[in-house]
């Protein structure tokens, strides 16, 4: 994919998803690629790059972080995130400045890979595991792959309120209201182990780890900001255990549990890894399921997209499930539905 149709996807996605600045900004960005602007110099080696590497929202995200670092002023005053306002017109000519000034700053950071550790998909995470727990009263043994900081491995600290009903912690900084639509049951979970894999993790409880996290939160979205800075101090709270490994090694390596439940989960990852680790990961969970017993089971939980085909003719966008796969007895369910970033979660 050429870089300017990144750009435009992502722009739609932003817009579509409460994010007006990066919409306008991304859309900013092409205007500038296409006549030969800084942009060109900053993005030139990713034509060809797969849509899955977001590229469009590395840059974002390095930029945003120079502001949140206090190491762009100029720019800050644009940034909701830092106390400012979007401006369409100044707002792109400080942000070109700051391309023009720190081009070699910026293309180092695109190096790294997105880290979109989104707090609001715990509440599908979450949600899921009540249900699973409520058929299989077990301790659950928690094994998350793309687990990025690893902050949704402390889903069950944070507040869920639904209905007239809360989950979690009464004192928690992460505060759902409204958290879905649809009943979960209120039963009693214990996580046993909280463990995670990423190809380049962030630890959340350094300075660096919490501002790269930070920095993908989009800027002009205050309440995923707040969740993301509550998930920080929950961190130092609870501990968890995020390994710099490979989803396919990590699976490899896991093991069932007599007297636990061990549940493997992820959100929105699925689109990052090769085909040919999709299908390890499969037969891996496969193999896993047939070992499993009623005393030692297995679950798989996941918030992923999928096609929405249209009479059969092609696909018409994605819808983003909530699925469960049990074993033994192997059974699927589609539990729900939700946004990418966890919102409008509807269960049944």
């Amino acid at each position: 994919m050429d870089v300017v149709e990144a750009l435009q996807r992502q722009a739609t996605a932003c817009e579509g998803l409460g994010s007006p600045m990066y919409a306008e900004l991304l859309r900013l960005l092409v205007d500038d690629y296409e006549v030969g602007g800084v942009s060109g110099e900053v993005l030139a080696e990713y034509e060809g790059r797969s849509f899955g590497e977001a590229i469009g929202l590395r840059l974002l995200a390095a930029v945003h972080g120079m502001v949140l670092s206090g190491t762009a002023p100029e720019l800050a005053a644009f940034y909701p995130s830092a106390g400012g306002a979007w401006d369409p017109v100044l707002g792109w000519e400080a942000f070109e400045q700051l391309l023009q000034s720190r081009l070699g700053e910026v293309r180092s950071l695109l190096t790294q890979p997105p880290q979109t550790n989104e707090v609001g998909r715990s509440a599908a995470l979450y949600g899921g595991l009540l249900q699973l727990v409520e058929a299989v009263p077990l301790p659950v043994r928690l094994f998350e792959i793309g687990a990025s900081g690893g902050l949704n491995l402390r889903a069950d600290r944070f507040r869920y309120v639904a209905d007239g009903t809360s989950y979690g912690p009464a004192d928690s900084p992460v505060v759902f209201e409204s958290a879905w639509s649809g009943q979960v049951p209120s039963v009693e979970l214990r996580i046993a182990e909280r463990v995670g894999c990423d190809i380049a993790p962030v630890n959340p409880l350094t300075p660096d780890g919490a501002l790269t996290l930070t920095s993908y939160v989009w800027p002009d979205m205050p309440d995923r900001l707040t969740r993301l800075r509550g998930a920080l101090q929950v961190a130092h709270e609870v501990a968890a255990d995020v390994r710099r490994e490979d989803a396919v090694s990590f699976l490899n390596g896991l093991e069932l549990s007599e007297g636990h439940v061990t549940v493997v989960w992820h959100s929105i990852m699925w689109q990052y890894l090769r085909r040919a680790d999709r299908s390890a990961i499969q037969a891996r969970l496969a193999e896993l399921g047939a070992q499993a017993t009623e005393s030692a089971p297995l679950a798989h939980l996941s918030l992923e997209p999928h096609a929405v085909m249209t009479h059969g003719r092609g696909t018409d966008g994605y819808e983003y499930r909530v699925d469960l796969q049990t074993w033994p007895d192997g059974k699927t369910r589609a539990l729900g539905t939700a946004a990418p970033h966890g919102q409008d979660l509807v269960w049944g």
